[in-house]
């Protein structure tokens, strides 16, 4: 890495340039060692002279042992291919007209990955560097998301080739041998693959709204929404479903504020809500609908929203649970499901503005509360 011809400062003038310098961040309201991610500053010479402490955490060298040493020497990046990322770029003998470097993965001495990306900072638009500005980022957060991805990948897989095996096998089996089974064989079989079929599109369904979630675009169509007769709904058809009728307990506070939401949505989340309950709790699944205090920030009234709370007698969720309930692939002591629903629930109600709390019921099981502002449209106010 060349650098211009004048005399370079010696390591106590550099250490000096580099007090006064972190002094005009000061001033500005502007710590250095306050920034997330590591920044590197290297002068005219190419001696750093701002080491913060977020770049000595990631690098695992100390501040004082950066600052006055040559850029190269403090950071001997490389490339994924062995090379030496500053004699490939040459901030300070290269292109008069770069301005810097884009966000690349690098590799720190021991094979540490890190992000790096680097700005060059001229006298003017083709003169010398000035100021080489490197920015540095752990690579955990990236990896915690590609863990994350392929987590996704891999549940999807193992959860779509279990019904498109069944329905490649019944389908193939009636195709080829329709004339030898009688009509209740082939209703079987052909029931079989439509709860098959409607096991993909649920999953499907899953992925999209997962999409839409993590992107932020998850939209919401408000309209109005009698919270008590869908929470009852449902619970009829749990009841023609064959679960006794005294399982279910629902109390609702009148008056309850007019609640503007999605209501595929809102059913969406009671479905799980009351799936988890029925399947994974004991006794009685008590459901309580009641006004209560908007969520929102600066919203004061004490009926603007709706809360909806619920709860069953089983053994309820593990303390040291409560924290990972919303995650991806939570499943909690029993297995099975793809252990999407409650991230996708947690997004749904904040996408409506409100917020969603587990903890521990009365009765000893678990318990889910979500409240709802009431959303109502600004032309209606």
């Amino acid at each position: 890495m060349s650098v211009g011809t004048s005399r370079a400062p010696g390591a106590r003038d550099v250490r000096a340039n580099a007090a006064a310098r972190h002094g005009e961040l000061a001033e500005l309201g502007i710590d250095p060692d306050d920034l997330p991610d590591g920044l590197v500053v290297a002068d005219e010479h190419g001696r750093v002279v701002c080491f913060n402490a977020a770049a000595a955490r990631i690098t695992a060298v100390p501040a004082e042992d950066a600052i006055g040493r040559r850029l190269e020497v403090v950071l001997p990046l490389e490339d994924l291919e062995g090379r030496r990322w500053w004699q490939l770029t040459d901030p300070y003998g290269g292109l008069a007209i770069r301005v810097g470097q884009p966000e690349r993965n690098l590799l720190l001495p021991g094979g540490r990955e890190v992000l790096v990306s680097a700005r060059y900072v001229r006298t003017a638009p083709t003169g010398p560097v000035r100021r080489v500005v490197v920015s540095l980022r752990d690579t955990e957060a990236r990896r915690r998301t590609e863990r994350s991805h392929a987590e996704l990948i891999a549940t999807v897989a193992h959860e779509l080739r279990s019904p498109l095996t069944s329905v490649k096998g019944f389908t193939a089996t009636l195709l080829a041998k329709w004339e030898r089974f009688t009509d209740d064989q082939k209703k079987l079989m052909l029931e079989t693959v439509d709860a098959d079929a409607n096991r993909v599109t649920r999953l499907i369904a899953e992925l999209l709204d997962i999409s839409r979630i993590d992107s932020g675009r998850l939209e919401v169509r408000r309209q109005p929404v009698d919270i008590g007769a869908a929470v009852g709904r449902h619970i009829q058809a749990y009841v023609a479903a064959g679960q006794p009728a005294d399982r279910f307990l629902l109390r609702i506070q009148q008056p309850l504020p007019d609640l503007w939401a999605d209501p595929d949505k809102i059913d969406q989340v009671l479905s799980n809500l009351l799936e988890n309950a029925v399947r994974h709790g004991e006794g009685t699944v008590t459901i309580d609908v009641q006004p209560s205090a908007s969520p929102r920030e600066g919203e004061d009234g004490e009926n603007t929203a709706t809360s909806v709370t619920v709860s069953d007698e089983g053994p309820g969720i593990p303390e040291e649970s409560m924290n990972r309930v919303f995650t991806r692939f939570w499943r909690g002591s029993k297995r099975g499901g793809t252990g999407l629903g409650l991230y996708i629930v947690k997004g749904i109600v904040e996408a409506h503005g409100g917020t969603i709390t587990v903890g521990r019921a009365p009765g000893g099981g678990a318990e889910f509360r979500f409240t709802l502002p009431v959303g109502t449209p600004a032309y209606l106010q």
